[in-house]
């Protein structure tokens, strides 16, 4: 799984930034590593100098082999909370599509649960 950052103008100290972010992505997705192809992550800060509430911005965007991009956004009063924030939407939504096209056919019917 390649992961590449990508940050606004306003963002300093991208290197360790860098690492970081690979890091939390790398334990959130662990288990979908062989199902995505590319991770992309684009941070901005939207106040740029002026401070605010929940002013980071971090949108990530995973491509899951032979699949349509899954795209999610979090913000927060800091660059750890929004990318954090981010890869635990992405990786809930990971888990709900890669996971549903695992159930099809073949699973549990209540139908034929037993349950009569």
């Amino acid at each position: 799984m390649q992961i590449q950052v990508n940050t606004d103008a306003n963002i300093k100290g991208r290197d360790n930034l860098v690492r970081q972010i690979e890091a939390e992505i790398n334990t959130a997705l662990s288990q979908f590593s062989d199902q995505i192809t590319r991770v992309e992550v684009h941070l901005s800060d939207e106040n740029a100098v002026k401070s605010g509430l929940a002013d980071k911005r971090c949108l990530m965007e995973a491509r899951p082999a032979g699949r349509q991009p899954i795209a999610v956004s979090h913000e927060g009063a800091t660059l750890e909370e929004a990318y954090s924030g981010a890869a635990m939407k992405l990786r809930s939504s990971l888990e709900s599509t890669l996971g549903r096209a695992s159930d099809h056919k073949g699973g549990a019917s209540i139908r034929t649960d037993g349950a009569m």
